[in-house]
């Protein structure tokens, strides 16, 4: 497991102040610290995906927040992002997480709470490492023309490899490990993001939207994510595969 003055932080943010004050911070806690105060070098050094936690402003000279965030997804870099913004309208945090970010904090902040964000973040990564070592769970998942192998973090639908985000994947891991039971929205976001955020649910509603585009013969007609009208979610059940294969 990598220790605290092991871990490396990407610090793209474009006010000195604030950039010398977290770096500051940081590096008093042990961890080393990259400082970029421009989008466009921020998304080059990031692409790296040599960092173990990127802090992300969204407002930035250059390449913004969002589009460095959604770059980086989409190279499947999953280093985790805490993304940084002076708004506090609830589209940008809810854009934010749409985009892969894991959590996000709204200026003005105190460097406690920073710190508090950041510590949380790197546990979510231990724990999900430890749940990730060889075990039982690692046995292959098989739905159908579904499948999951949870060792290899590998998806494949009809024999076909299927790119999956980090948080796409998740979903459908849990989803898969217990069919036919009913999710809200709340606890997928309680499950998955590992953070309580009521009223955030047109992000799950988003990322299901995304999973069944690439798993789902026919995302119109989902054969496995099913919805649960006035609750959520829930996976297809054997039966209800082998019946719509007979």
């Amino acid at each position: 497991m990598t220790t605290t003055s092991e871990k490396h932080i990407l610090l793209v943010e474009d006010d000195d102040d604030i950039a010398d004050l977290l770096e500051l911070h940081l590096t008093d806690d042990g961890y080393s610290v990259d400082v970029v105060d421009d989008g466009d070098e921020g998304l080059e050094k990031a692409l790296g995906c040599s960092y173990d936690l990127i802090i992300l402003d969204i407002m930035l000279p250059g390449t913004d927040g969002f589009d460095i965030c959604r770059r980086l997804r989409q190279e499947q870099c999953h280093a985790p992002i805490l993304m940084v913004t002076a708004k506090t309208e609830e589209v940008d945090k809810v854009l934010g997480l749409e985009l892969g970010a894991d959590d996000y904090i709204t200026k003005p902040f105190s460097i406690r709470e920073v710190m508090a964000r950041v510590k949380a973040m790197f546990r979510r990564v231990e724990v999900d490492q430890e749940a990730q070592s060889p075990s039982e769970d690692d046995a292959p998942i098989q739905h159908d023309g579904l499948r999951i192998e949870p060792a290899k973090r590998k998806v494949l639908a009809d024999g076909d490899t299927v790119d999956l985000t980090s948080k796409e994947y998740d979903l459908l891991l849990l989803f898969a490990r217990n069919p036919g039971r009913a999710y809200s929205r709340q606890e997928l976001l309680d499950e998955v993001w590992g953070y309580q955020y009521e009223g955030y649910s047109h992000t799950v509603n988003t990322h299901i939207n995304r999973l069944r585009n690439k798993i789902e013969p026919d995302p119109s007609s989902p054969r496995y994510v099913k919805t649960v009208w006035g609750v959520g979610y829930r996976f297809a059940e054997r039966e209800e595969l082998e019946a719509s294969d007979a």
